[in-house]
């Protein structure tokens, strides 16, 4: 089980979820931040500071969410799991699904 970051994540990345998580398993791409499933420890330290609500409990995301569990797990097949967003840095890259979708909050 893991969290997954919705669609309100596209284009905000306010990054407050990446500063408060303790593992350190939440990746920057060029338009949303992912959560590495293999990496996050289910604590949900994450969920409560995402000012715009786009973090949920794999199992709590609203059904017109549900792409985003595949778009988070995904993200990861080419990169594997690199032990620490702070080490690997922001990843030139997002979900195909994400870089398809038009800008948001415009």
């Amino acid at each position: 089980m893991t969290y997954i970051i919705t669609q309100p994540c596209v284009d905000v990345k306010d990054l407050a979820c990446v500063e408060e998580c303790p593992v350190d398993c939440i990746y920057e791409g060029n338009r949303m931040l992912y959560i590495q499933p293999d990496e996050c420890v289910d604590c949900g330290a994450c969920e409560p500071v995402c000012p715009v609500e786009a973090i949920y409990y794999e199992d709590d995301v609203p059904a017109d969410q549900k792409v985003f569990y595949d778009v988070n797990v995904n993200f990861f097949d080419s990169i594997g799991s690199p032990g620490g967003a702070a080490r690997q840095g922001p990843i030139d890259a997002d979900h195909p699904y994400v870089v398809d979708l038009p800008p948001q909050g415009e």
